[in-house]
């Protein structure tokens, strides 16, 4: 067993990440930030959990409209293939993200 305490974990560099496990088809891993990441479309579905912090979740709607929601410890946020989006940490936050491997 192993326990992981995200509050604990500190990363190198903004998005810098602690890979957990990997399952065949999936990746889960912890990020830590204090900065932004950048706009992406995702290739695969992700699960992005937001565990400590504060992040402002920019998002595009189906008529491409730039759309932001905040979120806090707790919240999760599910986006799907081909969805544009970019976190936005207010202050240092800890993420749990499962994703295909190999994703942006």
């Amino acid at each position: 067993m192993r326990f992981i305490d995200p509050r604990d974990f500190t990363a190198d560099r903004p998005w810098g990440a602690l890979d957990i496990t990997r399952f065949e088809a999936a990746m889960v891993r912890l990020h830590w930030t204090d900065k932004p990441y950048i706009w992406h479309v995702n290739d695969g579905e992700e699960v992005f959990v937001l565990l400590d912090g504060t992040v402002d979740m920019h998002w595009k709607d189906g008529q491409g409209i730039e759309r932001v929601t905040r979120m806090k410890a707790g919240d999760i946020a599910h986006a799907g293939i081909g969805a544009e989006h970019v976190a936005h940490p207010v202050g240092p936050a800890r993420i749990l993200v499962v994703e295909q491997p190999g994703s942006v």
